[in-house]
């Protein structure tokens, strides 16, 4: 049996965590023990119902040969700290966090294993609170790997391998932060993005500026990354909302740090002006400050 670990039961992780426990019995959680006594008093609940998982602690030991980490971009640095006990030369490591640099981060650190580049594309799940709602549509993308895909094909995984997986990491990269940051900004959903031709107008436009970053970066077809950013959004579904505005609605910090903000550095490395981006991140961190003054004030929600 291959023995596999989930760090992150947020919309994203608590979908594959369900889906895992019910093919794979060598199956674990990973949570500090804050996490495992909250989990143990409010089961997180996937489409209504109540989950229960097999926890384990960063204490303890063993060779995992899958580890997928699928928490924010916030909690990388803890999980790559939480999961030393578990990685050796056999292990495969995925994270399933938006951006385009967390696997470099935890290839610098477990150079060992075999870090490889994935991400989940599919309809966008709801969260409220430790309640997570998802209809199923949608699937992890990969670069190829056989023991991977063994695992998935094992485990009732959705999987497709990408072509060529850094591209699909930029498109998927591009989608969100066009997507997911005006969205964030202006409150609508993906039905409201796909019907509004000004918001269509926009999106090109933070498309555009963040091709010459892509190419720059060593993306290749690069051309190609507007009009294919432009079928990932018909794709969704319209009462859909992005991660981004579910964070801002439940006064949650958001990603904005590596979207425009990641965009923002490679600019800056690259000499190639981002003023887009720069705006983007500005009216997010207003949107964030705003929703901190809420909580002082009694008005808003940790």
């Amino acid at each position: 049996m291959n023995r596999i670990i989930l760090c992150g039961l947020g919309a994203v992780g608590l979908t594959f965590a369900v889906k895992f426990a019910q093919k794979c019995n060598s199956f674990s959680v990973l949570v500090d023990e804050g996490r495992l006594e909250r989990y143990k008093n409010n089961p997180p609940i996937f489409n209504g119902i109540p989950q229960e998982f097999d926890y384990i602690l960063p204490f303890q030991k063993f060779d995992a040969d899958l580890i997928i980490i699928a928490t924010k971009a916030s909690g990388l640095d803890s999980a790559i700290e939480n999961i030393k006990n578990f990685v050796s030369e056999k292990t495969r490591i995925i994270s399933l966090i938006n951006g385009i640099s967390s696997e470099e981060k935890i290839s610098q650190v477990y150079p060992q294993a075999r870090v490889l580049k994935s991400y989940f594309i599919g309809h966008s799940a709801v969260r409220d609170g430790n309640n997570v709602t998802q209809d199923g549509v949608g699937e992890i993308v990969t670069e190829k790997d056989e023991i991977l895909q063994k695992i998935f094909e094992l485990s009732g995984i959705r999987y497709s391998v990408a072509e060529d997986i850094n591209y699909s990491l930029w498109l998927k990269y591009v989608f969100n932060i066009f997507s997911n940051q005006t969205s964030a900004i202006l409150g609508m959903t993906f039905g409201e993005m796909k019907k509004n031709k000004e918001f269509i107008a926009f999106a090109k436009k933070i498309v555009n500026e963040i091709k010459p970053i892509a190419k720059a970066y060593g993306v290749n077809n690069t051309e190609k990354l507007e009009e294919d950013a432009l079928i990932s959004l018909n794709k969704m579904c319209d009462e859909g909302k992005t991660s981004m505005l579910q964070d801002i609605l439940s006064f949650r910090k958001t990603e904005v740090e590596i979207f425009s903000g990641e965009i923002i550095k490679l600019g800056e490395k690259y000499a190639i002006p981002t003023p887009y981006n720069k705006v983007l991140y500005d009216l997010i961190k207003i949107k964030e400050e705003q929703n901190e003054h809420s909580i002082h004030t009694g008005q808003g929600r940790k």
